[in-house]
């Protein structure tokens, strides 16, 4: 059996990486609702640690490594941390967050500059299966995102 996470935190969360981090805390907020419960600032701009939430969900923000950027000994795999803006906008993981409503989700997304890669849609498994309404965008870095709300869930076998 596995230990519960400590309280106020998910089993699992991710942890994003941007070149101007304090920025992508404001827009993630604004475009997309999170609320940050921490932001632990160093330099103007640095971002040593966040924690942003959306219901249960919790991202992290923080700077991405810049060219030539030395580490303490033991974090040297900070260097390794980028922005899609510095892989040529490529991704290794798209985040999918559930949402009360996408269709007014992606309308308060669009306001705020994000690009949505796939309009609003339903998305429809069949009968055995689930049915959902979701859209996917990038943000203001051009990390992907996938929202959706439940339109029927999974029949209980």
């Amino acid at each position: 059996m596995r230990k519960p996470p400590p309280s106020g935190w998910p089993q699992a969360s991710s942890s994003l990486f941007y070149r101007e981090p304090a920025k992508a805390i404001d827009w993630l907020c604004e475009a997309f609702g999170f609320e940050c419960r921490l932001k632990v600032e160093g330099e103007p701009g640095e971002i040593i640690h966040s924690e942003l939430t959306y219901g249960g969900a919790l991202v992290s923000v923080s700077g991405a490594a810049k060219p030539g950027e030395a580490f303490e000994l033991g974090r040297e795999f900070k260097a390794r941390h980028a922005s899609p803006l510095d892989v040529g906008g490529r991704v290794t993981q798209a985040l999918c967050l559930f949402v009360d409503d996408a269709d007014a989700h992606c309308a308060q997304a669009r306001a705020h500059g994000a690009t949505i890669t796939s309009e609003p849609a339903t998305h429809d498994y069949g009968d055995d299966y689930w049915s959902d309404r979701s859209y996917g965008a990038t943000d203001c870095e051009g990390h992907a995102w996938w929202f959706m709300h439940r339109l029927r869930d999974q029949p209980a076998t």
